[in-house]
């Protein structure tokens, strides 16, 4: 996280959908802070800024520093974010306080390091089950990623929650049984024959009339 943000707000006096659509109107949006042992503050924040936070590489991960008028700076982390889900537009926010020295718990993706054996060897395919993971730790040490070398993973082999390293000052959430990538293998599915398939050949209706036909003259004559 070597980017640093520094976002100066307002108090928000207004309440309501048309003060807050009346904010949005002029590129605000309204937002609530919380947590530190200190009073819940209603505030008027840039959308500009708390989306050019949201685009960095960290993310709604990202620690940054909120400057209240008549109150000063405080520490904090998007805890909630309401998104317009047409426009992908942040339309509200809660920002948790952050007391020096305290653990949060925050989700982080999973990333994939390394190309499984048993993929370029044995032809399996690599399963990732889980994309995310929640660990607990300073905002400080909050890992972008959480990284799962599969390099040496064979077919029918998986990775669970116990056997991933990380720092001492990260603890991991999930249960350790928990998978998180593993090695598979695609069977094709034979298809059973359908009633169809099954049918008998129709009669030759045709075929068995002409030789009753034929017959007919010997059975006549006799």
């Amino acid at each position: 996280m070597a980017e640093k943000f520094v976002v100066k707000v307002e108090k928000r006096e207004g309440r309501g959908t048309n003060h807050s659509r009346r904010l949005r109107r002029e590129g605000k949006i309204p937002a609530n802070v919380y947590g530190g042992g200190e009073d819940n503050v209603a505030i008027t924040a840039s959308l500009k800024d708390l989306a050019a936070i949201l685009r960095s590489d960290s993310g709604a991960n990202t620690l940054f520093t909120l400057d209240i008028d008549g109150l000063g700076e405080s520490r904090v982390i998007f805890q909630e974010r309401l998104i317009d889900p047409v426009t992908g537009r942040l339309l509200h926010a809660d920002l948790r306080r952050l007391a020096k020295g305290e653990k949060i718990e925050i989700t982080v993706p999973v990333h994939i390091v390394g190309n499984p054996k048993g993929v370029r060897e044995e032809g399996g395919l690599l399963e990732q089950q889980m994309r995310e993971i929640t660990v607990k730790c300073t905002p400080s040490n909050i890992p972008e990623s959480i990284d799962v070398d599969v390099e040496e993973l064979e077919a029918n082999e998986s990775i669970s929650i116990s056997e991933i390293k990380v720092d001492d000052e990260i603890e991991i959430m999930e249960s350790p049984e928990s998978v998180v990538a593993s090695v598979v293998f695609v069977k094709e599915v034979e298809l059973e024959p359908t009633d169809e398939d099954e049918l008998a050949e129709p009669e030759l209706v045709g075929d068995e009339e002409a030789e009753e036909a034929e017959e007919t003259p010997e059975d006549s004559g006799e």
